[in-house]
């Protein structure tokens, strides 16, 4: 979804109410949910996950 189509889901009736709906929209889908290419087209938060599950299991394999 892109962020156009989300604001015109909302009666913005100022600008820190529009600041505040792109906000949220950048933290909560665009940075959180959308793979992005440079992740291996994961989701951030994704990428984060299997990040941690390697570092974990490096962990492992020194101790």
């Amino acid at each position: 979804m892109q962020t156009r189509e989300w604001l015109n889901r909302f009666d913005i009736i100022n600008y820190s109410q529009a600041y505040r709906l792109v906000f949220e929209y950048i933290e909560a889908f665009y940075n959180a949910i959308r793979s992005h290419s440079h992740c291996g087209y994961l989701s951030p938060q994704q990428f984060e996950e299997e990040k941690t599950k390697k570092l974990a299991e490096l962990e492992k394999c020194i101790a």
